[in-house]
């Protein structure tokens, strides 16, 4: 596959980018090459090679919940700048329409 100005217009047009005529010449060449590099890996011979589905053979490797300390509400509380004894108080922030 060849890559070409009109090929490198529609992707920028397509990720709604712009780029100069010195950043398409990059951008083609880089293009070509990524292209290059998937051909040269499709050119391995994959018979009877089983597709990967995931890295490793773990599945649902999970820890066991675990109980941990933490800092107490008036702890956690004691460096707001306002509380209500229970929560930190806030400016409003969203208001009501209607």
């Amino acid at each position: 596959m060849e890559v070409n100005d009109a090929m490198v217009e529609n992707l920028a047009n397509l990720a709604r980018l712009q780029f100069s005529e010195s950043e398409k010449e990059i951008i083609s060449k880089d293009l070509q090459r990524m292209i290059a590099f998937v051909d040269k890996l499709n050119e391995l011979d994959t018979t009877g090679v089983e597709p990967l589905l995931h890295m490793t053979d773990n599945y649902n490797v999970l820890r066991e919940d675990e109980q941990k300390g933490s800092i107490s509400r008036a702890e956690g509380l004691k460096n707001a700048p306002e509380t209500d004894g229970v929560f930190f108080k806030v400016p409003k922030v969203i208001r009501k329409e209607g």
